[in-house]
């Protein structure tokens, strides 16, 4: 059995870079499979989710180049319709993205249920309403999602979620982006990953707009092209580094962020008494070892976000005074305490 040996009690220094943003990669390893051409991917997390994305690809017949570290080609052109491999797609809940990405490029699509961590209950129902509304026929049943576009193509359709989902505003994106006609949706997610789904795909040649507002209009477009881009900054990596800079006393300037993606998260830590300074593409947290009690909620953006939950409790398990958090996303997201 592996273990983590960790000899705490020391202030963190010095300087760390933040990787590509995960919740973006695992959306547009997906989104290289609508593309007639070769996709540069720079910036790309090594983590095991985008490992399994890129294995299923390579399954599916993309070819799959590693450039370096942290960039990938990816060559959708011979990809033919398939079954993905499902014992790979159980294990991740990003999975669900290969409904709406082989739906765009095929007309079908035959999936798992997506699997990957337990937060409680997420359902996939305002994926599936925003599939049936662009003319998808969609049956779930022993764990299998079958979609099926009866003219081989979706169509346009306005569409209003009944609740902010991230994972249908983008899944809907990927649908829409292939399809016939204006694709509106609304009550749309807002999350950074979202405006960096919707950037990659118009870098190839969609017509997304409006991503991060609540209202996002797609004009479907006959082919996507080849192209380079890179993956923004990982906004949750760079929150868990602040917090341990915080926690610790310490000093840490954190790299290669956008700190407009930080701010719900910076301003928890000034309440807390700790010192943030921003600069163009970076920050610097210097801890006072004196934390002040502060109240958190978790929303969806541009509020609190839910995976920095945890980690901000365990900050304020160290803070003077009765600190209330509250969890409005995921209703087992307190189980690690």
């Amino acid at each position: 059995m592996e273990k983590y040996v960790i000899n705490g009690g020391k202030p963190l220094q010095g300087e760390v870079d933040i990787s590509g943003a995960k919740n973006a990669a695992v959306a547009i390893i997906p989104a290289a499979l609508m593309v007639d051409g070769v996709c540069r991917i720079e910036n790309m997390p090594q983590i095991s989710d985008t490992d399994m994305l890129l294995t299923i690809l390579t399954h599916l017949g993309a070819e799959v180049k590693l450039i370096n570290e942290s960039t990938i080609e990816i060559d959708s052109r011979n990809v033919k319709f398939s079954d993905a491999p499902f014992d790979l797609m159980r294990k991740i809940r990003a999975s669900y993205y290969l409904i709406g990405a082989m739906l765009s490029r095929f007309g079908s699509a035959k999936t798992t249920m997506p699997g990957g961590c337990n937060f409680g209950v997420r359902p996939i129902d305002q994926h599936i309403k925003g599939m049936t509304a662009l003319g998808a026929d969609i049956e779930v049943k022993n764990g299998f999602v079958y979609a099926e576009a009866p003219d081989g193509r979706l169509h346009g359709a306005k569409i209003y979620l009944d609740k902010v989902s991230v994972g249908a505003t983008m899944n809907i994106i990927l649908a829409a982006t292939l399809a016939s006609g204006r694709t509106i949706i609304e009550n749309a997610a807002r999350e950074p990953h979202i405006v960096d789904l919707a950037n990659f795909l118009n870098s190839m040649g969609a017509d997304i707009r409006g991503a991060g507002t609540d209202t996002v209009k797609v004009n479907g477009v006959d082919r996507l092209h080849g192209g380079s881009y890179s993956i923004i900054p990982d906004q949750i990596e760079a929150g868990t580094y602040m917090v341990a800079a915080a926690a610790t006393g310490g000093e840490v300037l954190i790299k290669n962020v956008i700190p407009k993606h930080l701010e719900c998260i910076s301003a928890k830590l000034r309440e807390t008494g700790t010192i943030v300074l921003e600069y163009e593409d970076s920050v610097l947290v210097k801890g006072n070892g004196n934390l002040r009690k502060a109240n958190v909620k978790t929303l969806p953006y541009p509020g609190f976000p839910t995976d920095m939950q945890p980690q901000m409790g365990a900050l304020l398990s160290m803070a003077s005074g009765t600190s209330v958090i509250t969890e409005g996303i995921y209703d087992n997201r307190f189980r690690y305490t």
